[in-house]
């Protein structure tokens, strides 16, 4: 007979129950307190799970309530939670009393173990004379009523003592010579009674609930090794019935869990994942209230994807967690240090325009109509460069300071009709030397220089326009200049480039020395423009143009630029027809 008969299952059945409560939870450990033999370690374990779980959720729940209220992630802690005190204390309880029956069962299994061991001396004395078997035939029989009656022995015992047990009450059947009939029928039965063990281990391997198969199973073993032998020349073929069926149970049970490690496997994979996710927020990039809005949108979806996975690997479940919560305490501390600066950013914005509006309001019944004006200008700029205040706040604030200076330039407006009848006028002079200027891009480029220099004097003398419309004319008249005096540069630097190529032939012919010196001389001018051309680059940066005064400087140096780089254009053609006439010169 093959020596796994004697095996059993060591897997624990898993509670099916499902707590939705830590009451429900705490109310069966009670239970379990009073009966600690009948629960294993799947079941604690189970409830441990299911308890923390639940108390995990709800600190999760008081910490975003926490966060919602604006409270910053660091100061967040836990109220103490008199279920855990009481969960503790109860599993307390439970490991004290199963440590105190485990040590009573031990106790219990070495007495059995000596019973056992006296049992199998009996029969083995009962082998040794084949006269004494036949008689001792009904106290074989009570022999073996008694060993069922004893309990289990220690563990690494148990195959030992069985196995020696069966080989004497197998020794002791083989040398008996009663009565056949009475052989025979014990044999029958004991047949019997293991071929209904087989159909029931069968059975088993088609139930649905592989634990409970399992566990049934376990049960079965127990029957089929305490159940006496049957014919010699069936024992084996019984015996591998029984076996084939219960490795069948045996592998679903370990496929089952296997299921269940590998679905663990594939949560942990999943919150990873959303931890990576979580980490890999950039949050130099989130400058704005509206992307920490997006951003924590988008936090908070993935918080709820993670309590739809089910748990972790257990080893690695609490680690998992706890980066988990690492990752977005760090996000939410980040949020709350933006949110916090941005709140002291918004109140100073508010404290700066509401001294804008003092000021404003102190200048908007003055009748120093340029002066003022200009300071309220400065103020509008200075308004401008702050920064926004807090949404409740910023309609109020802006129709109190806009209120101020419009009631200033109302006024001034008043004041100063027949100044906006002057610029009126002007506006209309400017638009006329326009439409004049226009018709000037259709002309010859000889024919339109002096007109142009009448035109760009007229629009000089030209007093100023209604401000409103200032920029825009201005550069309308600023882009047409530019064109025209292209026009003209192009024309003239093409009659210049002439006038130097033949200038060249008739110096060629004087020497070759004199078209180099002249190369020189034009390549240093060429420098000297390249130079003169960055210094006024460089200056236009230091000049303010929404000055009035600075408006025409900026303008004047960006003509001479523009002239300045026609020149150089001019210089560079000038030094590559000298090239050409020089390399004539030596081929010749």
């Amino acid at each position: 007979m093959d020596s796994t008969e004697n095996n059993e299952l060591t897997q624990q059945e898993p509670s099916k129950t499902v707590y939705t409560t830590k009451a429900d939870v705490i109310s069966r450990l009670k239970e379990i307190v009073q009966d600690v033999e009948s629960t294993n370690k799947s079941e604690l374990d189970a409830l441990k799970q299911t308890f923390y779980k639940l108390h995990l959720a709800e600190q999760e729940k008081a910490y975003q309530e926490h966060l919602e209220n604006g409270g910053d992630p660091k100061e967040f802690t836990p109220a103490v939670d008199e279920d855990e005190v009481t969960f503790k204390a109860e599993m307390s309880l439970i490991k004290e009393r199963k440590n105190a029956l485990l040590k009573e069962q031990e106790q219990q299994r070495a007495e059995n173990l000596e019973k056992k061991q006296a049992i199998i001396e009996r029969i083995k004395t009962l082998t040794e004379s084949p006269d004494e078997a036949n008689k001792a035939y009904d106290e074989v029989k009570g022999i073996q009523a008694e060993w069922k009656t004893i309990g289990p022995v220690p563990p690494e015992k148990s195959t030992e003592i069985w196995k020696s047990y069966q080989l004497y009450i197998e020794r002791y059947y083989d040398i008996l010579k009663i009565n056949n009939e009475f052989r025979e029928y014990d044999f029958k039965k004991n047949l019997e009674i293991k071929t209904a063990l087989c159909e029931a281990a069968e059975k088993l391997a088609e139930a649905e609930d592989v634990v409970d198969a399992s566990r049934k199973l376990q049960e079965l073993h127990k029957e089929f090794r305490e159940c006496g032998p049957v014919a010699k020349d069936i024992r084996e073929e019984i015996w591998k019935r029984f076996k084939e069926a219960s490795t069948i149970v045996n592998r679903r049970y370990q496929q089952h869990f296997e299921e269940i490690k590998n679905q663990e496997a594939q949560n942990l994979e999943k919150k990873t994942a959303i931890c990576e996710e979580i980490e890999s927020i950039d949050l130099e990039k989130l400058t704005t209230a509206p992307l920490w809005n997006e951003m924590t949108q988008k936090v908070i979806d993935l918080q709820a994807n993670w309590k739809k996975i089910g748990f972790a690997p257990q080893k690695m479940n609490v680690k998992i967690f706890e980066r988990f919560r690492s990752a977005c305490d760090k996000f939410f501390t980040a949020k709350s240090e933006f949110f916090k600066t941005l709140k002291e950013n918004l109140a100073n914005n508010l404290e700066q325009k509401t001294a804008l509006c003092e000021k404003a309001e102190q200048l908007k019944d003055s009748k120093e109509w340029k002066k003022t004006a200009d300071a309220l200008i400065r103020l509008q700029k200075e308004w401008k460069a702050i920064g926004p205040v807090a949404k409740k706040e910023s309609d109020a604030i802006w129709k109190r300071f806009v209120t101020a200076c419009d009631y200033f330039f109302e006024q001034k407006e008043k004041a100063t009709s027949s100044v906006h009848n002057e610029e009126r006028d002007n506006l209309k002079k400017k638009k006329g030397i326009i439409e004049k200027l226009k018709e000037l891009a259709s002309e010859e480029a000889d024919d339109i220089q002096e007109t142009l220099h009448d035109l760009t004097k007229e629009w000089n003398e030209t007093g100023h326009v209604p401000f409103k419309e200032k920029d825009k004319i201005y550069e309308e008249y600023k882009g047409l200049i530019n064109d025209l005096y292209k026009k003209l540069n192009g024309k003239n630097g093409k009659k210049r480039l002439n006038r130097f190529k033949d200038s060249i032939k008739e110096r060629a012919q004087e020497g070759g020395n004199n078209l180099l010196k002249e190369r020189e001389r034009l390549f240093r001018a060429y420098e000297n423009m390249k130079s003169e051309i960055k210094t006024y680059e460089n200056n236009l940066g230091f000049l303010n143009s929404t000055s009035k005064s600075g408006s025409g400087l900026l303008a004047e140096i960006k003509r001479k630029i523009e002239k300045l780089k026609d020149e150089l254009e001019l210089q560079k053609d000038k030094i590559a027809a000298l090239d050409e006439e020089i390399r004539n010169q030596q081929e010749q």
